[in-house]
């Protein structure tokens, strides 16, 4: 099993978990955006599955 020869420095760490932090950010800010225009109706682009109506479900 594979270990690390040198102990990582502080700064090496801090920047690879702030890389990390942005990489889940942007996607964060992707996936409201994509949330929003489904809310508002101007989707266009992607596909997602829409819910049955009621009266659809009574047919």
């Amino acid at each position: 099993m594979p270990v690390p020869k040198k102990k990582t420095s502080k700064a090496r760490s801090r920047r690879r978990y702030a890389v990390w932090l942005g990489k889940a950010k942007l996607q964060a800010q992707r996936a409201m955006t994509i949330g929003r225009s489904i809310l508002s109706g101007r989707n266009t682009g992607f596909y997602y599955p829409k819910a049955k109506s009621e009266e659809e479900e009574e047919e």
